[in-house]
C-alpha cells in the first residue's frame, strides 16, 4: 500500500489532470513530406510565392527548378536547363520570379502566372544568393570575387554594384534602414554596406571559419551568424558589431532562421538535425536539437504560413523531399 507522501502526489496528479505528467509539445513537428521525384545531387535555396501557393526549390545538382503544389503537396512543374540554381526570390508585386544560376553567372527572369522565361540578366561568376529589397522595387544578388548587384525587379535590368572583400554568402537588408549585412567567409568577416550610397560602412572580423549562414532580428537589434568550423552560432549587435553571445550548434549549416513569433532561432544542418534555439531576454540557450536528413540543410521559414520547409536531398532508400515541420508553441 502507498504510504502518505506517495498517496499525496497521486492525489495532486489526479487533480491537475492528464496534461500534468504529459512531455511539454515539440519545438518542430513534422507535418508531411513531399517528394520531388527523380532528383539528383545538392538541394540549394528556396522561396515561397504565397499567392500562388507554391514553393520554388532551386535543384542545384539537378540544373532545375522544382515548383511545389503546397495545396496539394506535389511537384506542380519543373524548369529545366539551369546552371547550378541557386538562389531563389519570388516578387509579390511584379508577380515574378528570379533564379541565379551560379554555373554561368546569370539571373533569369520568369512571368509569375505561367513561369513562361522573360529574359536573363548576365551578372558575373557565382551568382549566389538572392534577396528582395524590403525598401521596393529591386533584388539584390550576391556573386563573383565580391559584389553585390542591384536588379530592377521590373526589368530585370542591373542597377548598380557593390564592391566587397570577397565572395559574398548569406546577407540580410533591414527594413527599416538601408544597411546589408554580408556573410564574406574569405575574410572572415560581417561585412556592412549602405544601400543608398553604394559604400562599406563597417567590417566586424570574426574569430571563426566559414560563415556562411545569416539571420536578422531587426526588431532586436540583433544578427545571427554561424561559422561551420568550429560549428558555433554567433549573436551580434547590429549597431556595434559586439558579440552578444556564442553557442555550440549542428554541423555543415547552410541556413538560419529567427522565429519572431516565438522568439526561436532555427539552424538548419547537413548533419541531419534542426537545431532550435532560443531567447529570453538577452540570453539564448539551447532548446532542442531535431533530426531530419543526412544532408538537409537547406530551409526556408515561412512566418506567413507558420512553417519551416527543409529540403532533404536523396539518400539510402529515399528519393529527394520537402520536409514540412510545423513550429510547437
Amino acid at each position: 500500500m502507498p504510504g502518505p507522501r506517495a498517496l499525496a502526489f497521486l492525489l495532486a496528479v489526479s487533480l491537475l489532470g492528464p496534461a500534468a505528467g504529459a512531455a511539454p509539445p515539440d519545438p518542430l513537428t513534422l507535418e508531411r513530406t513531399i517528394q520531388l521525384g527523380q532528383v539528383q545531387g545538392r538541394i540549394d535555396h528556396m522561396a515561397v510565392d504565397l499567392a500562388h501557393e507554391r514553393l520554388f526549390v532551386a535543384e542545384l545538382g539537378n540544373g532545375s527548378l522544382g515548383v511545389v503544389d503546397l495545396e496539394k503537396g506535389e511537384v506542380a512543374q519543373r524548369i529545366g536547363g539551369l546552371r547550378e540554381p541557386q538562389g531563389v526570390a519570388y516578387v509579390p508585386g511584379a508577380d515574378l520570379l528570379y533564379v541565379a544560376g551560379g554555373g554561368d553567372g546569370t539571373l533569369h527572369r520568369y512571368a509569375g502566372a505561367d513561369l513562361a522565361p522573360l529574359g536573363v540578366t548576365d551578372l558575373g561568376d557565382d551568382a549566389d544568393n538572392v534577396r528582395l529589397d524590403p525598401r521596393g522595387g529591386r533584388v539584390v544578388v550576391g556573386y563573383g570575387d565580391g559584389a553585390l548587384a542591384s536588379v530592377d525587379a521590373a526589368s530585370g535590368q542591373k542597377a548598380g554594384e557593390i564592391a566587397l572583400p570577397g565572395h559574398p554568402e548569406s546577407f540580410r537588408l533591414e527594413a527599416g534602414g538601408p544597411r546589408t549585412f554580408v556573410n564574406v567567409p574569405t575574410a572572415r568577416q560581417v561585412v556592412v554596406v549602405d544601400r543608398e550610397t553604394g559604400r562599406q560602412v563597417a567590417a566586424w572580423k570574426l574569430d571563426g571559419r566559414d560563415n556562411f549562414p545569416m539571420a536578422l532580428d531587426e526588431a532586436g537589434g540583433r544578427l545571427l551568424v554561424v561559422d561551420r568550423h568550429p560549428a558555433e552560432l554567433l549573436i551580434l549587435d547590429t549597431d556595434s558589431g559586439e558579440e552578444v553571445a556564442r553557442l555550440p550548434t549542428c554541423g555543415d549549416a547552410d541556413d538560419v532562421f529567427w522565429d519572431a513569433k516565438r522568439e526561436r532561432v532555427y539552424v538548419s544542418c547537413g548533419e541531419g538535425v534542426v537545431d532550435v534555439l532560443r531567447r529570453r531576454g538577452d540570453a539564448y540557450g539551447e532548446l532542442t536539437r531535431v533530426p531530419t536528413a543526412p544532408g538537409a540543410r537547406t530551409s526556408l521559414l515561412v512566418p506567413e504560413l507558420d512553417r519551416l520547409y527543409v529540403a532533404a536531398p536523396a539518400g539510402r532508400g529515399r528519393g529527394t523531399a520537402v520536409l514540412v515541420m510545423r513550429p510547437g508553441p
